[in-house]
């Protein structure tokens, strides 16, 4: 559905306009998809995106600051997720013996499973995606990350 229908605005100043609106909207659109499937398990987006990070880590620990550069949303209080992973059981906090400042993170077995059952599920949640051939989803891909601009742009 065109974003004007959805939103209820008849015009934008430009195209450029349209595409920030229409860009916002989209990733709301799909977090809010994210989030109903992940949080009949407790979860939110933001500690699923931790438990990802912390999965392709394997066994291999990973700082908070770590975690921190490489999660979607960068306005994310890291040190709190992790607070709400570890009581959950799902992520071991341990210290650093090189570095007393630094803790270290790793995925549980319970947080393993809870990534496989989700996983299990989210191909049935895309199915929105079925609306691009694998072509047109990477031609966005590559849209976006123009869009983006240089590594310097992505700082926030």
């Amino acid at each position: 559905m065109e974003l004007e229908k959805v939103i209820k605005q008849k015009a934008f100043k430009s195209p450029k306009h349209k595409l920030t609106i229409n860009v916002i909207f989209t990733g709301n659109w799909m977090t809010q998809k994210t989030m109903f499937v992940v949080k009949p398990f407790g979860l939110t987006p933001q500690q699923y995106n931790v438990l990802r990070i912390l999965r392709g880590q394997g066994q291999n620990p990973i700082a908070s600051i770590e975690i921190m550069d490489r999660m979607l949303d960068k306005s994310s209080n890291v040190s709190r997720l992790i607070d709400k992973l570890e009581t959950k059981k799902l992520v071991i906090r341990t210290g650093c013996e090189e570095d007393r400042r630094r803790t270290n993170i790793v995925i549980t077995n319970e947080g393993l499973e809870i990534l496989e059952k989700i996983d299990k599920i989210f191909p049935k949640n895309e199915t929105f995606l079925d609306n691009l051939t694998d072509r047109e989803a990477e031609q966005l891909n590559f849209l976006l990350d123009k869009l983006r601009g240089g590594e310097e742009q992505n700082k926030l």
